[in-house]
């Protein structure tokens, strides 16, 4: 089975779980998650301050629906976890349907479809439900039952480290606290998955951590508790909607030309696929507790179809039929040309700096003999010298000449290893 079915099948196992931003469907899917990569689970009590957030109280669902006069389950949290608003408080009551209509959720424009509707930090309940199947609903008492708990508890998240060659972090974020829509975000999940176990194939430069946890509290939970690593940051990408079949987009950082923007905008340019780049605003996913400018750190988004960007955004429609293999390893595969860059991306030092130095009796000009691309290996050399001052990284160069950066990244290795320039 390839990346792409390995992915997939990750997203079926997780797809039916409810998830929220907190209580036992986050712990279970970060269990699933941990059979595929070591993680170090945190639990953060209620009540805990986190910047200007307070953890809220811990959410768990056993059962909910709605029954006809014949006991018959017109809504039924059984067959799908988006039937809920989320964070409902229990209720169990009998009502006539006209005061239950005030609790009920639906898309009239997409008759068919189950909207994803919450209420984390304003205590309600309701349900939601196709507006086809509230149309079939005749008038009469119906039984309401939503087998809930909202009580003192934790907060969850994990996180997993690829360690580096230097304490120097990049942060790759991905939010676990959605219920069973399959790009938003399961697919996103997988791709980060799998990229920590690319990733841990090699020995690679920068320190990545992988941050797997409920959106906006749980970033601004991380954030609180790490103030004294954020500095260490250089760099960071948020996976979301990462399997549908629309074309990549990245999504700047606040900063607008922080390295992983420059990395981004590159590899997609230089990879030929159809894609978008777009300015960052303060809305959307992670990006914006990350950027936020107290942090202002150098992260950005990757998604396929932005957030709010398709129909079936928020809705049941958002199912495995809406995801695909080939989707998330193409995903994945962007992800890894991307940090190959980052990761070799540094300046030099030429150490002979007046005038060419003379490549032939080093032997340089003699290992590109019978190289199809050895002009290209020259020009290389030759642009990596000019621009090694100390201030030009690698992508500068390859920029610069308009040559692949891993041909320049080649050269920078062939004139190191010649002692003709130092990192």
């Amino acid at each position: 089975m390839g990346t792409g079915e390995e992915m997939y099948a990750l997203v079926e196992r997780m797809y039916p779980l409810c998830r929220s931003i907190t209580g036992d469907g986050v712990r279970a899917t970060l269990d699933i998650v941990g059979e595929y990569i070591e993680l170090q689970r945190h639990e953060v009590p209620t009540g805990t301050q986190v910047l200007d957030w307070t953890v809220p109280q811990e959410w768990n669902i056993r059962d909910a629906y709605v029954a006809d006069a014949t006991g018959r389950r017109v809504v039924d949290f059984a067959a799908s976890s988006l039937h809920v608003l989320g964070y409902s408080v229990p209720v169990a009551r009998t009502m006539p349907l006209s005061e239950l209509r005030e609790h009920l959720h639906t898309l009239p424009e997409h008759p068919k479809w189950v909207p994803y509707r919450t209420s984390y930090y304003r205590p309600d309940w309701g349900f939601c439900l196709a507006q086809e199947t509230l149309d079939a609903l005749p008038d009469g008492d119906y039984e309401v039952r939503i087998d809930s708990t909202l009580a003192d508890g934790h907060l969850s998240y994990a996180e997993h480290v690829v360690p580096g060659q230097v304490s120097d972090e990049v942060i790759v974020s991905s939010h676990v606290c959605h219920p069973s829509l399959a790009n938003d975000n399961l697919a996103g999940i997988a791709v980060a998955t799998y990229l920590a176990r690319a990733l841990a194939e090699g020995t690679p430069y920068y320190t990545y951590r992988f941050l797997f946890a409920p959106g906006t509290i749980g970033a601004i939970t991380w954030l609180a508790r790490n103030a004294e690593r954020v500095e260490r940051v250089r760099h960071g990408l948020v996976l979301a909607c990462a399997g549908d079949a629309g074309q990549l987009t990245y999504k700047r950082s606040r900063r607008g030309d922080a390295g992983i923007d420059r990395v981004m905008r590159h590899v997609l340019d230089a990879s030929g696929r159809p894609h978008r780049v777009t300015e960052f605003t303060p809305y959307g996913y992670d990006e914006r507790q990350f950027c936020s400018p107290g942090f202002d750190l150098g992260v950005g988004s990757l998604s396929r179809t932005p957030y709010a960007g398709y129909p079936e955004y928020h809705t049941s429609a958002d199912d495995l039929g809406f995801v695909s293999p080939e989707a998330m390893e193409d995903t994945l595969a962007v992800c890894r040309e991307a940090f190959a860059v980052l990761d070799r991306d540094r300046a030099y030092v030429n150490l002979s700096p007046y005038g060419e130095p003379q490549l032939g009796r080093r032997g340089l000009y003699d290992a590109l003999g019978g190289r199809s691309d050895a002009k290209e290996a020259q020009m290389a050399m030759l642009w990596v010298l000019s621009l090694s001052d100390g201030e030009h990284g690698l992508l500068d160069v390859a920029e610069r000449s308009g040559l692949p950066f891993a041909t320049v990244a080649a050269a920078a290795d062939a004139l190191y290893g010649a002692g003709l320039i130092k990192a």
